[in-house]
Order: structure tokens, then sequence, then C-alpha cells
């Protein structure tokens, strides 16, 4: 068994927490957090050890693993202490909002050695693998455009927005900048984003950026389009539409059941899944399945710090395009 301890006990943790319950392979021996009480319950409810204090935990001969999710300026130092003790370090995304700080965690990593990954779980998604497969084979030959449509149906609380400027890019659109790094096999060099806000300021008290689309230029010619929203009033929208030479490939929305009802009122259909984690339930039980099976093999796991590192600095590029209003230059 894979004694896992989870930092983080807030609103993704308790998904990893149930993911790990379920795993065959794996345990969940501790669960930290600096509310105690918010630890003691999750600890409880799967028979974990808990407390605020992550040394006692990372000084547990018997644990082999961290999972990170906690706010993302806390990520690297987390990483770093998880590393230097030997553990191997699962991070969600961003691993930081500062690409110094995640350069200065990389070489802690490549230091310790230990197995590390990034928290993209929506390359685990079947239909998105399905589609990254059809391209990567050929099936609509040379990719000319790409376009990836991620809109919420709820903006984060003020104090989370609050903490985290720009969130749009850095907490929404990372994962699409990952996305479409992995489904094109290929690295942006030009990105052009433009933001606005279109709730109100009771909705939105902070103005930041609840509206946002972004065109990129990829190094092998292609242009993707990235929009996204806070606003999605009927449920989660995760569309992917990729265009080539020799035909269009996409992945689209999925709803509880296909059943459609027809009567004289007209067609009804299912509603969309409300949000992320109804969405992407199987991904993230994927993403963990592959990091326990490169633990026990001893193999690195696909998604690294160099795939983290590359899309904040894709986020970050796009917030600069934003405040100035013109193209910025990346590196490929």
């Amino acid at each position: 068994m894979i004694d896992f301890c989870l930092v983080g006990a807030g609103f993704i943790g308790p998904v990893h927490a149930a993911n790990l319950a379920a795993h065959p392979g794996a345990r969940l021996s501790w669960v930290i957090d600096l509310n105690l009480s918010a630890a003691q319950a999750l600890a409880e409810k799967h028979g974990a050890r808990s407390g605020s204090d992550l040394a006692a935990a990372l000084g547990d001969p018997n644990l082999h693993a961290v999972i990170v999710c906690t706010p993302p300026r806390t990520h690297t130092s987390i990483i770093e202490a998880a590393a230097r003790a030997g553990k191997a370090v699962f991070c969600e995304k961003p691993i930081d909002l500062d690409l110094a700080r995640v350069d200065a965690c990389a070489e802690v990593l490549a230091q310790t050695g230990v197995p590390f990954c990034v928290g993209f779980n929506r390359r685990f998604d079947p239909t998105h693998c399905a589609l990254h497969d059809a391209i990567c084979s050929g099936e609509i030959g040379l990719p000319e455009m790409l376009i990836l449509s991620s809109r919420d149906p709820d903006i984060s609380p003020p104090d989370y927005v609050a903490a985290m400027p720009y969130g749009i890019f850095y907490d929404t659109m990372i994962h699409d900048f990952d996305m479409l790094r992995w489904l094109l096999e290929d690295e942006p060099v030009e990105i052009y984003a433009s933001t606005a806000c279109m709730l109100d300021a009771k909705e939105n008290p902070h103005r930041d950026p609840d509206t946002a689309m972004v065109v990129l230029r990829m190094a092998k010619g292609a242009l993707v389009h990235v929009n996204s929203s806070f606003r999605a009033v009927y449920g989660y929208d995760q569309r992917i539409e990729a265009f080539g030479e020799k035909g269009m490939l996409i992945s689209g929305n999925q709803t509880p059941t296909t059943l459609e009802r027809h009567d004289k009122d007209g067609i009804r259909r299912d509603p969309l899944l409300h949000f992320f984690i109804d969405r992407y339930a199987e991904s993230y039980r994927r993403e963990l399945d592959a990091f326990i099976h490169a633990i026990k093999t001893r193999t690195t796991p696909s998604i690294g710090i160099d795939d983290g590192r590359r899309a904040l600095m894709i986020a970050e590029a796009g917030v600069r395009s934003a405040k100035s209003g013109i193209p910025v230059a990346l590196q490929a």
C-alpha cells in the first residue's frame, strides 16, 4: 500500500481523499490543514490521522507520498519540504503564481529525485484522451485551429478572488493552456488576450476579470482560441474543437444521460453537469491511478514540473497581454 498525506482539507481535498480511500493500492494516512477541525473531520471519515503541522506527517517513516491541495502561494514550500523528506509529491495546479518560485522548486525536485506530478486532470478524461490520440495519429492531418471553451457556472468566492487576481488565467484557463500544448504537441509563440467584467458589482465586487478571450499562435502554425466565463447559467460548459486539413474532431459537453424526451412541448435533454467535480470525476480517479502506478513502478509521472511551468508562463503572458492590450511573444 502507498500511504498518502493530504495537505489541504478544503474544496478539492475531499475529492482526492475519497479517491484514495477507494483505491486498492493506496491509503490515506494523514490529513493536514491549518484549520484543524476541517482536517479532523476529513481524516475521521477515512480513518486517517490529522493535524495542523506538516512536519509531523513528513516524519512518519511509513509515509510515501503527499498530495498538495492548499492555496497556490503555499504550494512550493510544501513541495520542497515533502521532497526533502523523500516523499513523492502530487500538486494541484498551479504550482505557484511566481515563475521564480517554480524554478527554485524545480531545483529542489532535481536534487531530491522524488516523483512529482502536476494535477492537470483533464489529460486523463477519456474523451479528451481519444481526441489527443486522434489528432496525434493524423486523422485530421495538420491541425490548423483549436478552439477550447471553458465556462464555469459561478465565480470563485470573494476571498479566493482577492488572493489570486486574474484567477481566470491562473486557475481556470491554465488547464486550457496545458491542454493546447498536450493536444497539439507544440508550443505557443505568441498570445493575445482580452478581458472584461460582465458580472455586476454584487457578483464580482473585486472587479477581477470574469470573462476572457485568448488567441495563441503555435510554433507549427496552428491558431488556438480559448474562451472563458464565470457565468454559464446552463451548466459547466467544456468543449474542444480541433480543425485540420482533413477534417474536424469535437470533444463535447457531457450530461448525466443522453436520453431525449419528445412531446408536444418540444425536445428536452438532460442539463449539463453542474461543475468540474462532476464533469471530471473519472479524470480525477485516473490521474491518481497514474501517479500511484508511477510510484510503484519507479517511473516518471507523465505531467512534470516543466508542464506546470510552461502553463504558468502562458498564463502570465496572457495577463500581460490583457493589461497592455497588445500581443506578447512566448519562447517556444
